[in-house]
């Protein structure tokens, strides 16, 4: 059945239900000329009314409820969800490395790829470019336009058994809005405290129902500044510094004594580098023993310069009475730019000859160092990202039930280009013959077209280097990914038998699903050419998956329901095949009291890039031997042999509503994973064979040197548990005069985190950072306190969020580093918990004018008080995977509907 009266998207905004409760199919209130419709909740392939209490945790966040947060993009919305931890939506190359401009979700830090994400009810393809541990997740700010969102659902347990391998940890699904008739327009404006960090934002929708069907359109554009760390430096230098510098140090072979690292005889501190003396001073008369550090921190940026355009249409016609047509088409173009160092660290340890002109060593010594360091200009990397979605999908209605057939095709191609420098190109250079003139062949060291590279620090004053030099040696590494979705999928639904309850509701159906996924590096890095950045040979691979799917809906009494699903899936080759059953189950005690409880099985297979692909990514880390901090590379390849991760989840949950108004949810919840698929953790790899040279890379002496490289894979790890609770709440409070008040609170409690390093160990990492181990960050508690105030065309609401403070297993609390995950004082540092206060006023002005027209003006702000993050004492100065680096966001909106 239709809806038969269009309610305003725009008078939505103001209307005093803002806040979805777990249990509720929608959140807005239904007028009471509409009739109810039958939907199906994300969760089951069986229709249900829309005021049905799921068996399973389902929580639904509506658009008023996201306006109300004043997000503009998914991403502000996932991050102020207190189910959702370790999300990697802040762009910094430390955590990020090849993927800014993108956002994803985390439900319980169980990963970025064990969450599925639907858009109404349907795949969507993952980004073809992994995070830095190799994972390919949805790419949620390539989703939809903001506008276009009607809700939000979450299905908080695992929900394998009836949506396949990725849904682990849950499913987040995207509903659009239906049927939606007339136009709207909504402008975007926040500013930043810091920098020159802005944002705008601009989406038009538009729809018109005929008598056969619906068309509607969505677009939105966003422009955001950046905000560089040194507009809000959170980190001390020390924090952000390398031992590869320039002014940089030089390995030199001293007879009877050995190779010993120098530093610049020509200058350190005096050109902006920070000495770090390894012997006394004057331990070699005119030579200081140690290395020149390059604080490279103020290069880098905390929000990238981004620039997205996404377009979404759908379309639905009615064939017959029967039967209904429904296709959509997405497309997303993201831009970004992050900031970057001047040149990376060279890590081929480049042999200065002792003819060079300008060595003052006079025998041959080995750079320890970067081409360009301070003084220079900053060299950004580049992210462009292309997504497209199509779906066509019929649907009919059957005497007692409905049936679906639906194909959807997404691509997204996602380009990475970053500059670094070419190593026979630089040792040319360094031997006289550099220049893209200059013939190595023929040419003449130092004379005509052919150039020496100074790398000494007299390169600052008396032997500057021409552009023309370092031009001929710096390169750019282009990596060109491709992921590939085609799902052809079909079911039936219907009634087959009475029970005391209702009609019991059986849903069957097949899906075949095909995912590729490509990278083609170019040939410069296909061939190993760069000094810092790892090439990789192109790769190109697919899954093929065949899966069958059944689910009964009991209706046993009027207050007993129950839900069994399994899912049979067939990946075929060395994977192989996985059943997945899930038992829930729904009991209404009283008309204010409620029970529910679930169990589910899920099994993630090793996805293409984790078997076949490779990366490398930049890390801090704390070198054992050395006993000191080393911004490292870390490389990463494929591993064959992985063997899919199977995991157990538990929920255990109740609903109780003591008076009127008043709803309180609890829910208890536990994950178990085995052979869980993960990167090795290079802090763990270097902590446990920090002399292996297969494993860890050094400057100089190849078991005491500085670390240049950690080499890791991906692996199966032993297990990991976690468990906790949610609540929910909200009390609607009506007054005579001063309109309606509703206070509500979401929090997320972690009991459990434990896990099963291959190098750390038995790890109990609930309220840790877990740096020295493959876990996430893991405060354990976060809430949400809120209040909504309505009255007439006035609303107003503010937001306390909290972060409760956890362990930092990279530092100790007397200052000093835990120098193989262990400190003296048997304590770490503790990361201080994090309050902020955000807020928003609206005015409905349309109302309040009398105009034919919705017009709502909102303003408000993100963390008003500007707290700074939580200082860690690591790169970039606080943790980018639980806290927000911007400060206070001053924001205005105004939403027109015609």
């Amino acid at each position: 059945m239709k809806i038969k009266t269009r309610i305003s998207a725009i008078a939505a905004i103001v209307s005093t239900q803002f806040l979805a409760m777990p249990n509720l199919a929608v959140a807005q209130e239904q007028q009471a000329d509409e009739e109810v419709e039958l939907i199906m909740v994300t969760g089951s392939f069986v229709r249900r009314s829309e005021n049905f209490e799921s068996p399973s945790p389902l929580a639904v966040i509506d658009s008023v409820a996201i306006d109300a947060i004043g997000a503009k993009n998914i991403a502000d919305i996932t991050q102020t969800l207190t189910i959702n931890s370790g999300a990697e939506n802040n762009p910094d190359a430390f955590t990020q490395n090849a993927t800014a401009g993108t956002s994803n979700i985390n439900l319980r830090g169980l990963g970025v790829a064990s969450t599925l994400v639907l858009l109404n009810n349907r795949r969507q393809v993952v980004n073809s470019q992994p995070t830095n541990d190799g994972l390919n997740f949805v790419d949620t700010s390539s989703l939809v336009p903001m506008i276009a969102i009607n809700r939000m659902e979450v299905v908080k347990d695992g929900a394998s058994a009836l949506y396949g391998s990725d849904a682990v940890a849950g499913v987040v699904n995207f509903i659009t809005k239906r049927n939606y008739e007339g136009a709207m327009m909504s402008f975007d404006y926040q500013d930043g405290a810091h920098g020159d960090n802005k944002e705008y934002v601009v989406q038009g929708l538009w729809g018109a129902n005929g008598d056969k069907g619906n068309i509607m359109a969505a677009v939105s554009y966003t422009n955001r500044s950046p905000l560089f760390i040194s507009d809000r430096r959170l980190s001390r230098p020390e924090d952000d510094t390398s031992a590869l510098g320039n002014p940089g140090s030089y390995f030199l072979t001293i007879p009877g004594v050995g190779t010993l690292p120098i530093i610049d005889p020509y200058g350190c501190e005096e050109f902006g580098g920070y000495p770090d003396l390894r012997a006394p001073s004057g331990t070699i008369p005119g030579l200081e023993i140690g290395l020149c550090g390059f604080d490279f921190g103020p290069y880098y940026s905390y929000v990238a310069d981004e620039s997205r355009t996404n377009i979404y249409a759908q379309g639905t016609y009615q064939i017959t009475d029967e039967i209904m047509w429904t296709t959509e088409f997405g497309y997303a173009r993201n831009r970004a730019e992050r900031g970057g160092a001047p040149s990376f660290p060279i890590l081929t340890s480049p042999i200065v000859p002792a003819d060079h002109p300008q060595n003052p060593f006079g025998a041959p010594v080995a750079f320890f160092g970067r081409a360009e360091g301070n003084g220079f200009d900053g060299d950004p990397a580049q992210t462009e990202s292309d997504t497209f979605r199509f779906n066509t999908a019929l649907q009919g209605e059957l005497e007692n039930g409905f049936w679906e057939v639906s194909y959807t095709r997404a691509v997204n191609d996602f380009l990475f280009k970053v500059p670094d420098v070419l190593n026979t190109e630089f040792n040319l250079a360094l031997n006289g013959l550099g220049g893209g003139q200059c013939n190595p062949l023929t040419g003449t060291p130092g004379e005509g077209d052919c150039e020496y590279f100074n790398p000494f620090a007299n390169s600052y004053t008396t032997a500057p280097n021409s552009q023309y030099v370092v031009d001929s040696f710096t390169g750019e590494q282009v990596i060109d990914s491709k992921s590939d979705l085609e799902v052809f999928e079909g079911f039936a639904s219907f009634e087959a038998f009475e029970l005391d309850g209702g009609a019991v509701g059986i849903a069957l159906g097949v899906q075949y699903r095909e995912e590729q996924l490509s990278q083609d590096y170019d040939s410069l890095a296909n061939q190993d050419s760069f000094t810092f950045v790892i090439g990789n040979p192109d790769f190109d691979g697919s899954l093929d998956v065949w899966a069958m799917f059944g689910e009964l809906a009991l209706p046993v009494t009027e207050d007993l329901d129950i839900q069994i699903a399994l899912r049979y899936e067939d990946y075929g080759g060395t994977i192989g095949d996985t059943l997945d059953p899930k038992l829930a189950v729904s009991y209404r005690v009283s008309d204010t009291f409620s029970l529910r409880g679930s169990i589910s099985t899920s099994f993630r297979a090793p996805t293409v890039f984790l078997r076949n692909g490779g990366a490398t990514s930049l890390q801090q880390l704390v070198d054992p031997v050395q006993e000191a901090q080393a911004f490292a590379a870390v490389r990463t390849s494929g591993n064959e042999d992985l063997t899919p991760e199977e995991s157990t989840a538990y929920n255990l949950g109740v609903s109780f509503e003591p008076i009127d108004d008043l709803s309180i949810e609890v829910d208890y919840w536990t994950f178990e994973f085995d052979n869980l698929i993960i990167q090795e953790n290079a802090q763990a790899v270097l902590n446990a064979d920090a002399t292996n040279p297969d494993r860890v890379v050094r400057a100089g002496d190849p078991l005491t040197g500085p670390v240049l490289q950690v080499n890791n894979t991906y692996v199966n790890a032993s297990s990991l548990e976690t468990s906790g609770l949610d609540i929910v709440g909200s009390y609607k409070i009506e007054t005579d005069n001063a309109g309606t008040f509703t206070p509500s609170i979401n929090a997320t409690y972690i009991t459990k985190y434990d896990l099963d390093d291959p190098q750390a160990g038995m790890i109990d990492g609930a309220g840790r950072r877990n740096f020295n181990n493959i876990g996430v960050s893991s405060p354990e508690l976060r809430m949400n306190v809120g209040l909504h105030w309505n009255t007439g065309v006035h609303a107003a609401n503010v937001f306390v969020r909290y972060i409760s403070g956890y362990d930092d297993d990279q530092n100790c609390s007397d200052g000093t580093l835990a120098t193989g995950g262990e400190c003296a004082t048997n304590s770490y540092y503790e990361v201080d918990s994090h309050v902020t206060i955000d807020a928003q006023y609206n005015l409905d002005l349309g109302s309040m004018l009398e105009t034919d027209m919705s017009y709502v003006l909102s303003i408000g702000g993100i963390n008003l008080m500007d707290e700074e993050p939580p200082q860690l004492f690591t790169n970039s100065g606080f943790d980018s995977k639980v806290h927000d680096p911007r400060g206070r966001q001053i924001y205005a909106r105004l939403a027109v509907e015609f």
